[in-house]
C-alpha cells in the first residue's frame, strides 16, 4: 500500500470513527440514565457498591450499574459492530452474499481470494459458536465441490480485527485445528498488504481519543440514574444507613 493512500484511509478512518463509533456510544451512554435498561441483580447490586466505593450510596448502586455498560459490554458489542461497517464501507470491501461469511478480500501474502468470518477480538467465540463456524466452512466446501470450484481450506479463514495470537481462547484454538485463523496485525496485513496498517489504526485511534472528554456526561448519567435507583432501593437504603 502506497503511503499516500494509507494516510488517506487514516484521515477516513478518524471521521468515521468519531461520526460513528463515538457518537454511538455516546448515544447509548445517554439511555443509561433511565433504570429500565438495566437487569439488576438486587443481591450483588449492595455488595458491588461497597466494593467499589465503600459505601452503598445511590451515586455508587448507579456507577456499579452504568460503569460496566458504558466501558465493557456496550463499546465492545457495537465495536466489532461498526468496524465490519468500516471495512465494507469505508475501505471499499463488499459483504459476502455467501452464507456464514462475512467479507471475501484477496490475501495480499499468498494472493488467493478468502472467504472471511469476522469478529472483534480474542474472546469473541464460544462453544457453540465453533460448532456454527465449523458448519458454515463445511457446507461452502461441498457447495465448491458440487461447483467444481477451486477451493483451498485455507481459502476459509476466521479473522479478528485485533489480539495477539497468545490471547486466542480455548475456542478459537479449538477452530484452528482445522481452519486458518488470522488475528490483529496478521489480518491487516493480508487484508491491505501493508505490515504496518494495524498499528497505524491503533496510533490514529489514540491520537483521536485525546480529544474525547466525556467526564461531564458520564456524570449527569450517573446523578440521573442515582435518583432512580434511590426510588427503588428507598426502604432497603434507609435501613442500610441505620444499621
Amino acid at each position: 500500500m502506497k503511503e499516500k493512500d494509507k494516510k488517506e484511509i487514516m484521515i477516513r478512518f478518524s471521521k468515521w470513527f468519531k461520526d460513528s463509533l463515538i457518537n454511538s456510544h455516546l448515544k447509548n451512554t445517554k439511555k443509561l440514565s433511565d433504570i429500565k435498561e438495566f437487569n439488576i441483580n438486587p443481591f450483588l447490586l449492595h455488595y458491588l457498591a461497597n466494593y467499589l466505593e465503600g459505601n452503598s450510596e445511590p451515586t455508587s448502586l448507579a456507577k456499579v450499574l452504568l460503569y460496566p455498560r458504558i466501558l465493557g459490554t456496550s463499546i465492545t458489542t457495537s465495536f466489532g459492530t461498526h468496524m465490519q461497517t468500516f471495512i465494507t464501507k469505508v475501505l471499499g470491501v463488499y459483504g459476502s452474499a455467501v452464507p456464514g461469511i462475512d467479507i471475501e478480500f484477496i490475501d495480499h501474502v499468498d494472493n488467493r481470494k478468502k472467504y472471511c468470518q469476522l469478529k472483534s477480538g480474542p474472546n469473541a467465540i464460544n462453544y457453540d459458536d465453533v460448532v456454527t463456524i465449523k458448519n458454515h466452512f463445511s457446507s461452502i466446501r461441498n457447495l465448491a465441490r458440487q461447483n467444481k470450484l477451486k477451493l483451498e481450506v485455507n481459502d476459509l479463514v476466521f479473522c479478528l480485527i485485533y489480539g495477539e495470537p497468545q490471547e486466542k481462547n480455548s475456542f478459537i484454538r479449538k477452530l484452528e485445528m482445522e481452519y486458518i485463523v488470522y488475528i490483529g496485525q496478521e489480518f491487516w496485513h493480508r487484508f491491505t498488504g501493508d505490515d504496518q496498517f494495524y498499528k497505524g489504526l491503533i496510533l490514529t485511534a489514540g491520537k483521536i481519543a485525546k480529544d474525547i472528554n466525556m467526564k461531564n456526561i458520564v456524570e449527569d448519567v450517573i446523578l440521573q440514574l442515582s435518583l432512580q435507583v434511590k426510588n427503588r432501593y428507598e426502604e432497603i437504603l434507609d435501613d442500610s444507613s441505620n444499621n
